[in-house]
């Protein structure tokens, strides 16, 4: 990987997510490069604490509700004449099964649905920006069983949503494989990342993490900043050294994936089944 970093003063960089953990570090972080940060979270308090300790503007989006998205894009769009780069980050670990407002499981919907729609939808501004897509997925993807005729999981054990997370982020993964398919020659490059494990309110419902959090006595995991290097070195560098559509695992390119995960048949029937379901 090439160690220079590309001039971010005045770069437009949206993190979702950002309002905590690995998000809000990162945004800190490219701030400090010079970057205008556009903060996006859910809970008005905490990412307008972080949008003001980052200079940048607020963001309010419940991917629960995919008009949400729809307005979150029509407000970046609005404000921001250009958008180097977009960090989907926002998502996480649900624990209980349920059902999104638009009718869809959480963990797909939230960690999959959203970002695929929010993507789609600045792509556009993206694109004339030359610019980037960072999406954050994880090694859980080896847990992943992708079913293309039952992407909300209503045939399949939920087990604690375990299985539900590793798929979505299977899906994360074949997305930015195929957005950089569908992308090549225009100037936009795309890359997914696993953060390792980091030590924020990630599975905070989950049995399993809080055991975790026990038997460790609360010393389980990276620190926010050691889980945002990966986003910030594919944000900042001038050339991230390995092609568009490479998944790292931290900084090291090509990570761990089960074999679907380079299926180009797979992943544009995911791309094609997302774009129905949300409408584009």
């Amino acid at each position: 990987m090439s160690g220079a970093n590309r001039d971010l003063d005045g770069a437009t960089i949206v993190i979702t997510g950002a309002s905590s953990g690995l998000g809000r570090a990162a945004a800190v972080a490219l701030a400090d490069r010079g970057a205008d940060i556009a903060v996006v979270g859910r809970d008005p308090e905490r990412t307008n604490a972080v949008a003001a300790e980052v200079g940048g503007r607020m963001f309010l989006a419940d991917y629960d509700r995919l008009d949400d998205v729809r307005e979150l894009a029509d407000a970046l769009l609005t404000v921001y004449d250009s958008i180097d780069v977009l960090a989907n980050n926002a998502g996480g670990l649900v624990s209980k099964r349920g059902l999104s407002a638009d009718g869809h499981e959480h963990t797909f919907q939230h960690n999959h649905l959203a970002p695929f729609l929010l993507t789609s939808l600045l792509l556009p501004r993206l694109t004339a920006s030359n610019g980037r897509v960072i999406s954050t997925a994880s090694a859980a993807n080896l847990l992943g069983r992708l079913d293309l005729d039952d992407l909300d999981r209503t045939k399949h054990a939920y087990a604690g949503g375990w299985r539900a997370y590793g798929t979505s982020k299977l899906e994360t993964i074949l997305f930015i494989e195929e957005l950089a398919r569908r992308t090549a020659g225009t100037g936009v490059d795309a890359y997914a990342f696993h953060p390792g494990y980091v030590a924020t309110g990630f599975g905070a419902d989950s049995a399993l993490v809080r055991f975790g959090q026990f038997v460790s006595r609360g010393s389980l995991g990276l620190s926010p900043e050691q889980g945002a290097a990966p986003l910030i070195h594919l944000a900042s560098a001038e050339d991230v050294g390995s092609p568009s559509g490479t998944y790292f695992d931290g900084l090291k390119p090509n990570g761990r994936t089960l074999g679907i995960a380079h299926d180009a048949g797979v992943a544009d029937r995911l791309w094609r089944k997302s774009a129905e379901l949300v409408g584009l």
